[in-house]
């Protein structure tokens, strides 16, 4: 039987895997569904249509699946959908979507969030993805694989951070970061590209220079946004081992509403 502590409440119409565990004075309502192995630690409140998938762990005073902070949000159907073995820290607040963008907030797989995180609504977050204290997301923030975020981080609304990025500690985040990038600062500004944490992702040597090129396009030989693009899709020729890298670049460039991080 799914192991619910006595002081727990739980709705009747929530629907929890029998290997689910609900620790003292939880409360979770009648939308919510949750996985097998997942764990719900003391005081936690998941609410609304929320789906959560498996082997997930929220630690205790977590806010999960709470109306959006938007004052044209009128009660209407939308969810949050968290996938499987994430790690919650405590104190996190996650809200579901608004209609008028979707309706629908998201995280992946294998992330590990930490104390104080707020996700707002319509966000989504892809898999393996590290988001230190305090971090801090505003509505429709779009963050890719394997981000890094540094704690005390703010993300302004419509933001894009791309795959493999890494956001430094207190950082203020108002525009689009392309992929492999690190940076940080208030104003936030490009210092270099993520070397140790493709380096620990097994990236090889030529996928490595590839990424480092990259960088050199766009930030270091004074090239319009177009004329890097065009430099950096040349890039495919020349390292084939590289191709998904530049594609991935390329793709989030032609995205980039915001403008990218300078």
């Amino acid at each position: 039987m799914t192991q619910i502590h006595p002081t727990a409440i739980v709705d009747t119409a929530a629907q929890l895997d029998s290997s689910v565990t609900v620790g003292p004075y939880a409360v979770i309502g009648p939308q919510v569904r949750i996985g097998a192995g997942t764990s719900i630690g003391a005081h936690c409140v998941i609410e609304g249509r929320t789906t959560i998938g498996e082997g997930n762990r929220f630690f205790q005073f977590n806010s999960i699946g709470a109306e959006p902070q938007d004052k044209k949000y009128k009660g209407e159907d939308t969810e949050l959908v968290i996938g499987d073995r994430n790690t919650v820290r405590e104190f996190c607040t996650f809200n579901r979507g608004v209609p008028g963008a979707g309706g629908k907030t998201t995280i992946g797989d294998d992330n590990w969030i930490m104390a104080y995180t707020h996700i707002a609504h319509d966000c989504h977050i892809a898999s393996n993805v590290t988001m230190a204290n305090n971090t801090t997301l505003a509505g429709h923030v779009l963050i890719g694989d394997w981000v890094t975020v540094g704690g005390l981080t703010g993300i302004h609304q419509f933001v894009k951070i791309g795959a493999h990025a890494m956001v430094g500690f207190a950082s203020a985040v108002s525009q689009d970061v392309p992929p492999f990038m690190l940076v940080d600062g208030n104003p936030l500004a490009v210092r270099g590209f993520n070397t140790v944490g493709l380096k620990r992702r097994g990236f090889s040597a030529e996928r490595l220079a590839a990424v480092k090129q990259m960088h050199r396009l766009l930030y270091r030989q004074g090239k319009t946004l177009d004329e890097a693009r065009a430099a950096i899709e040349a890039l495919t020729a020349e390292t084939p081992e590289a191709a998904q890298d530049v594609a991935l670049m390329n793709g989030f460039l032609a995205d980039a509403t915001r403008g990218i991080a300078r």
